[in-house]
């Protein structure tokens, strides 16, 4: 008999069962057995398994008419034989020491369930799941759900490894529906005695391409939302009588994840929506407690509030105002006994329109650029999506600061009044906007010597204040967007850097060069760049591209002249672009490495075989390649 039993269940995911099974097979905890379900497939993803079958003796198959996976999975635990049981979708695969890690924690601690980190996998991109990054933070041995809350987003099953009499003492099973994991996972996590959680990495989920490959991209469909919902209100019945601490926990992830689908899915359908899945909605939502709702942002808080009171026709109208930006409730500054602000819509109650969480200042660029040997620019601030027509007395001031030190360079202090822009957006179109503009001005010479050989980083910050009021922010803006970023300045043998860094944070890098770039451009489909190298060597140089969100790497020549070096980049030779964008970093290789500063000003977004790019600098002023 095997330890571990692994439940596979599969519908029409040939091009993806391959890999998954593969995956299984290559764990390092080899003492396993693989019962894989079809569900029903019209594809030819059985005979992969069949195939996979002839070669390993540990993978059966069992087959079903299409009945839903909770059905598939309930079939297969009926079949497992192992010590242990886990869970895999067909269309994921698990990382080699998985298995191993989960099933030994258990060995060694005794807990009825272990549990371990996720990444999502798009393509062949791994990047961190949002909903396991702060619960998998660190290791934890015999803890318990009620003792690490965070678990509260641990909602799947496949991330686990169970023991089957545990499993079979609770007498779990999954509802034969959509979303059949939620209640069946949060079951579990509330009836062990102890859980581990590991911090490492033991699952990759896919993210598939296909258009309505899944059930969360189908999510917006009547027969979807009322599984949703059904297995919400399961969720949160189990935890009110058996974890009823952790159901505000609960209660302020499904108001935000779950109940905006719902918004979603129900002001599109307007008055035709079925009444059944609104009676879903609203009996959820009778037992939300207030303290949750205040959880959610006022927009988000107005239309679900909409919906629990059936609403349906003016939740259509405030969720086409959202979406199109044009929400934009007055926010009420305190009164002199009060320090609680408030946002105005006439649908919603007092009790639930407290905003002063959300007072979050947001500030961007609008023009930068050097005029007579100073960097000037103009720029918004802006508090959240609100009108701030009554804020009176406001100020807003603008300086750089030093990360290293904390010095601060004043560049401004004005007074300001309230104005209405429209505001171009990364997706296309424009929204309205209300706030406040600034300008500033920076002369190098206050910088003094010290702060010249420090070679620091410093940040552009703005400050609102205003009675009552003080918000502080980094200015920010995308790269896609305007204004382009500046040439370099030098001054006293340093250079003076603008730059537009990590999460869009405006700033200015002062730092030397050993490699400057005179020309950029775009020739044809390729990138052209020339410069010079202060210190040639006496090897031959090599140009590296490193992607920043895995370390990628690709390689190009480069032709050395004396100091002067040329390179030529094939941009369709480029690694496409995996999940919603991809930047790759510059690198001569010299036996040492070379960044190469860029003199030129930053080009404008180019397409390429229909690829979208943008030549730009990176955080340290040196060129940077970005696609979207």
């Amino acid at each position: 008999m095997p330890v571990l039993s692994v439940i596979v269940p599969f519908y029409n995911v040939e091009k993806y069962i391959g890999p998954c099974l593969d995956s299984l097979a290559a764990q390092k905890f080899q003492d396993l057995e693989m019962i894989c379900v079809d569900d029903g497939s019209t594809d030819g993803g059985a005979a992969v398994v069949e195939a996979r079958m002839a070669a390993d003796p540990r993978i059966s198959l069992i087959r079903q008419a299409n009945q839903g996976v909770g059905r598939a999975r309930n079939i297969g635990v009926r079949r497992a034989t192992g010590r242990y049981l886990a869970f895999v979708d067909g269309d994921d695969k698990v990382p080699p020491r998985a298995f191993q890690r989960l099933v030994a924690s258990l060995e060694a601690t005794g807990s009825d369930l272990a549990c371990g980190n996720v990444m999502r996998l798009h393509r062949n991109l791994l990047v961190p799941s949002w909903a396991h990054k702060q619960a998998f933070a660190e290791s934890r041995k015999r803890t318990h759900i009620t003792r690490h809350p965070l678990l509260i987003r641990d909602r799947m099953l496949w991330n686990k490894v169970y023991r089957l009499d545990f499993w079979n003492a609770l007498g779990l099973a999954f509802p034969e529906r959509m979303y059949e994991d939620q209640p069946v996972a949060m079951a579990a996590h509330v009836g062990a005695s102890s859980v581990d959680v590991i911090k490492g990495i033991v699952y990759h989920w896919r993210q598939r391409d296909e258009e309505c490959s899944s059930i969360t991209q189908r999510r917006l469909e009547p027969a979807n939302l009322r599984d949703r919902l059904l297995s919400v209100l399961e969720t949160a019945a189990l935890l009110t009588t058996g974890a009823p601490a952790l159901k505000p926990d609960f209660d302020r992830d499904t108001l935000e994840i779950d109940m905006s689908v719902a918004v979603e899915a129900m002001a599109m359908m307007g008055a035709a929506a079925d009444p059944g899945l609104v009676d879903l909605v609203v009996r959820y939502l009778d037992g939300v407690a207030p303290e949750a709702w205040q959880s959610i942002p006022f927009a988000q808080r107005l239309q679900v509030h909409l919906l629990h009171g059936r609403r349906l026709d003016e939740l259509a109208r405030v969720f086409e105002q959202d979406r199109a930006g044009r929400l934009l409730p007055r926010v009420s500054p305190p009164g002199l006994l009060r320090k609680r602000w408030y946002g105005r819509h006439p649908a919603m109650p007092r009790q639930l329109s407290e905003v002063s969480a959300e007072l979050k200042l947001s500030a961007r660029l609008v023009e930068l650029e050097w005029r007579d040997g100073r960097l000037g620019g103009t720029g918004r601030v802006s508090i959240g999506r609100f009108d701030v027509s009554d804020l009176r007395r406001t100020s807003v001031q603008v300086w750089l600061q030093e990360r290293r030190t904390g010095e601060i360079v004043t560049l401004s202090d004005q007074r300001v009044s309230p104005s209405w822009v429209s505001v171009e957006q990364e997706e296309g179109g424009a929204v309205a906007e209300h706030g406040f503009s600034f300008a500033f001005a920076f002369d190098p010479a206050t910088l003094t010597r010290a702060q010249l050989v420090r070679l620091g980083h410093w940040d552009l910050r703005v400050r609102l204040r205003g009675p009552r009021l003080k918000l502080e922010a980094k200015v920010v803006g995308s790269r896609w967007l305007p204004p382009l970023v500046p040439a370099p300045k030098r001054r006293a043998g340093v250079w003076l850097v603008p730059v537009r860094g990590g999460g869009g944070a405006w700033g200015l890098r002062l730092r030397r060069a050993e490699a400057l770039i005179g020309e950029c451009r775009v020739d044809g489909d390729d990138l052209v760049f020339s410069g010079e190298l202060s210190d040639p060597g006496d090897g031959d140089p090599v140009l590296r591209l490193v992607r920043r969100s895995d370390g990628e790497e690709m390689y190009f020549p480069v032709t050395l002249a004396g100091q002067n070096f040329r390179a030529r980049v094939s941009l369709v030779d480029i690694d496409e672009v995996v999940g919603r964008e991809a930047r790759w970093d510059f690198v001569i290789d010299q036996g040492r490495e070379i960044r190469p500063l860029v003199r030129t000003r930053a080009r404008p977004i180019v397409t390429v075989a229909e690829r979208r790019f943008l030549v730009d600098r990176g955080d340290d002023g040196c060129l940077m390649l970005a696609e979207r």
